[in-house]
């Protein structure tokens, strides 16, 4: 039996016989002397073969990286001036007396501590991968999350409940994963996006308390924080309004944070509106840790001659906002350059700016191509409102408020984590007061901007008919660091609010009885006020662990091109297996089969 994990020997073992299985992470012969370092989750140990034992130093000799040993021997003191503060081990070592090689192996494509691998060899060889030790942590904290989350859950009066993964295809805002039904002719499931529906029969159900960390899945465009397939933290509650909600889950997720990183989280988590949010940041999940904020123009640029500024503030929905960089009067050329063309990403037009050399000079002490197009009193303005500094620079956006809020707000992060002007630690907040719907202009109508079976705000009922764009909801999103964590809101329990907003979704009667039937037919019986939150589990340990990806947190993820590298999913099937799912392949000119 092994009498414990190699990275767990230490000076509590000290001259005591041990017994030893893992891997061989690297192997040095040093002048007759054979150091083998031992690999297995925990870490490392070192082993060392001498040639007084011919059995074993004769083993020793055959062994490569990654071959898989049992090794018996007994611990002792590292010479002097060799111990490794850095390792749990680094104190001792262990002389061997004997060695069992249990299996050889080819040699590995990479060592297991190279950190500059490409990707695609990571995934593909991912069983190699997972060895590596920065992968071992990832998902050892990807477990003590999760586990953290049951404990809490537990611990409120949460039941753990599954829900279907082959469901019905319904519409909430992605692609779904269909899949052809064999002994159901021209009929599909599809794979569940979230368990929305069910855990809101759940509720219906009396459940009262339910969780899941269940698998989702979205056939949609990927970056590194998506995946076809994710996990997600999915939790409902009954009889229990959006403070109670944010308050409990706040609890939870420091819990999670004290519990796997030992982080102490700010509490409580400040509040901000979806208004003031967009307002101040331009975005809907701001990363507190920059302290720049944008400053409002558009009322004071309606009249300019800049023609940029002017039509911006003056057509509907447009906006003129403003970032001040402290002491980026420093910025070259090309830096500002390198900006604007960043801020193209996002559909800006231009990046105009003004260097302020010189408060007290007034315009004299400025310095911007567009000044001359610019009104003392707008001029004024910009300098009040922005509370400028000799030094400073000015970074302008003028469109519509979208362009403006997307371009600007991934400035402010940018110019703040590149100027080391963000703190560091973690800033969460919750963002509320969400708008029920946002325009599609494509399709020129209303879409939910969470899903449509969200509540409206108390008093709200009513512009769902008169004035959509002005109904709030009872939506609320958990960020942390820049990144949404967490979204949720109440759900609607009520049938006849519940039609008003497929009304104002133009979701006519007919379609959503098709789409919705059983939820709606739930609802006329006796279904009480709920509400809940999904987290983004994948998400959450990324964070935690520094990963720049969420496939750094997931055992076996796809690529970008939605791939699994190692099955070599998807994958071309049979022509039985397409008849018996009375499915033809129809060949697409330029298309790879």
């Amino acid at each position: 039996m092994r009498t414990d994990y190699c990275g767990l020997i230490d000076a509590r073992y000290m001259g005591q016989p041990v017994v030893l299985y893992g891997w061989v992470h690297r192997r040095r012969d040093h002048g007759g002397v054979i150091f083998i370092d031992l690999r297995d989750r925990e870490g490392l140990v070192q082993v060392v073969c001498d040639p007084d034992n011919a059995a074993a130093f004769h083993s020793a000799e055959k062994i490569r990286n990654e071959y898989v040993l049992k090794v018996a021997g007994v611990v002792r003191n590292r010479p002097a001036g060799t111990v490794n503060p850095n390792l749990v081990s680094g104190e001792i070592e262990v002389l061997v007396q004997s060695i069992e090689i249990l299996n050889t192996s080819q040699p590995p494509p990479f060592l297991m501590d190279d950190e500059n691998l490409s990707e695609s060899v990571r995934l593909e060889h991912r069983y190699l991968d997972l060895r590596r030790p920065q992968m071992q942590a990832n998902l050892r904290l990807r477990y003590k999350v999760a586990m953290a989350v049951r404990t809490f859950l537990d611990k409120h009066g949460f039941i753990d409940v599954e829900t279907p993964m082959l469901t019905k295809s319904t519409p909430e805002g992605a692609r779904d994963y269909l899949v052809p039904s064999r002994v159901n002719f021209g009929h599909f499931f599809a794979l569940p996006q979230s368990p929305q529906l069910f855990k809101q029969l759940l509720m219906v159900a009396g459940f009262d308390r339910y969780y899941q960390i269940t698998r989702c899945f979205r056939d949609e465009d990927l970056r590194a924080d998506r995946q076809p397939e994710f996990t997600q933290v999915d939790i409902e509650t009954s009889f229990m309004d959006e403070t109670g909600i944010m308050g409990l889950m706040e609890e939870m997720i420091c819990g999670v944070f004290n519990s796997a990183m030992n982080i102490e989280l700010p509490m409580p988590f400040p509040r901000l509106t979806y208004a003031e949010a967009m307002s101040r940041y331009g975005s809907d999940k701001p990363d507190l840790r920059v302290p720049l904020e944008l400053t409002e123009l558009t009322d004071v640029m309606k009249e300019v001659e800049f023609k940029v500024f002017r039509e911006a503030a003056q057509r509907t929905g447009g906006r003129v906002a403003a970032l001040r960089v402290p002491q980026g009067g420093s910025l070259s050329r090309k830096e500002i350059d390198d900006y604007t063309a960043f801020v193209g990403i996002y559909g800006a037009k231009g990046l105009a700016y003004i260097k302020v050399n010189a408060v007290d000079k007034g315009l004299d002490g400025l310095q911007s191509p567009i000044l001359k197009f610019l009104s003392d009193t707008a001029i004024k303005a910009i300098l009040d409102r922005t509370n400028a500094r000799d030094g400073d620079l000015i970074f302008f956006g003028a469109d519509k408020a979208r362009i403006v809020n997307e371009a600007l707000g991934a400035l402010r992060v940018k110019v703040g984590h590149e100027r080391g002007l963000a703190e560091s630690g973690w800033r969460p907040l919750w963002v509320v007061d969400f708008p029920m719907f946002e325009r599609d202009e494509e399709e020129n109508r209303w879409k939910a901007l969470h899903h449509p079976f969200t509540s409206p705000a108390d008093g709200h009922e009513d512009l769902l008919e008169t004035q959509p764009d002005q109904a709030l909801s009872k939506a609320y999103d958990m960020v942390l660091n820049g990144s949404e964590i967490g979204g949720g809101s109440v759900r609607i329990h009520r049938s006849d609010v519940q039609s008003k907003v497929f009304h104002a979704l133009n979701i006519g009667a007919e379609e959503a009885q098709e789409k919705f039937g059983f939820l709606l037919e739930a609802l006329q019986y006796g279904a009480p006020p709920h509400g809940g939150i999904a987290f983004g589990l994948d998400r959450v340990v990324a964070m935690m662990s520094g990963a720049e990806s969420i496939r750094d947190v997931i055992a076996f993820p796809k690529t970008q091109r939605a791939q699994c590298l190692l099955t070599h999913a998807p994958s071309a099937v049979g022509e039985k297996q397409l008849r018996e799912l009375h499915i033809k392949l129809r060949h697409v000119e330029g298309l790879k089969s």
